[in-house]
């Protein structure tokens, strides 16, 4: 890492992305050149040292709720959606690797043939050695979002912080592409999130990361300087804490 490199104000996060964001310009499915984009910010910032943790959603390929939604058994509906998360991650897996990365996709759903099963003691020696370690399949069990997922795995994992990249700059208390005068926040506590109902992550997500007293810090994955940026406190983003 050069001098003049930013320094990274945590050693192990949890970076997490929808599966929107795998699409670029696409309406659905994965677009590899946005994948690879991606996986270069998650170089950059393990070229600084920092252990990586990684959630992928699912709705670029399936999402669950829409399933059951048009009629499908929901359980049915958000299995389906698990294994989008996983083509994802292998997808991101794949990326990475290129980019001469060791790589784990480590699935809550055991399919031994492509990514390891979800041990915990395991996965944490994977980021002692700086392997990035891709979680996929959510937590495993049909009514929890990937969001919850990346909680629950951040907070195994001891990681320090989650980032959310999104398509926006932080946390706003509407929508900023359909409303102007939205307002943005720098900082906003858990308890201000579930009481205004502000879309950072869902409920049950919030209330876990509060347990843990596990920040949020919500930023554009397309930002300036990218996420190293961010992670060293550079640029604009919404976090969320006490």
């Amino acid at each position: 890492m050069s001098d003049d490199a930013p320094t990274p104000k945590y050693g192990r996060v949890m970076l997490k992305i929808s599966g929107e964001a795998l699409m670029g310009d696409q309406g659905f499915g994965l677009h590899p050149p946005t994948v690879e984009r991606i996986a270069r910010q998650v170089q950059t910032l393990h070229a600084m040292g920092v252990e990586i943790c990684m959630v992928i959603g699912g709705g670029n390929i399936f999402r669950g709720l829409q399933g059951s939604a048009q009629g499908m058994e929901r359980t049915t509906a958000d299995y389906m959606g698990m294994l989008a998360t996983v083509m994802n991650a292998l997808a991101m897996q794949s990326a990475l690797e290129a980019l001469k990365i060791n790589t784990r996709v480590i699935s809550a759903i055991p399919m031994d043939q492509v990514c390891e099963p979800y041990i915990r003691r395991r996965a944490v020696r994977h980021l002692e050695k700086k392997r990035v370690c891709v979680f996929a399949a959510g937590t495993g069990n049909p009514y929890f979002t990937t969001d919850t997922a990346a909680t629950l795995r951040a907070s195994e994992m001891k990681c320090e912080a989650i980032f959310k990249g999104t398509q926006v700059d932080g946390v706003y208390d509407s929508d900023p592409k359909t409303n102007p005068d939205a307002k943005r926040y720098d900082k906003v506590t858990y308890d201000e999130v579930l009481a205004q109902n502000l879309k950072v992550m869902d409920a049950s997500a919030i209330a876990l990361a509060r347990d843990n007293k596990l920040p949020i810090v919500v930023f554009s994955l397309a930002a300036e300087g990218g996420l190293a940026g961010v992670l060293s406190g550079q640029g604009k983003f919404t976090t969320v804490a006490e």
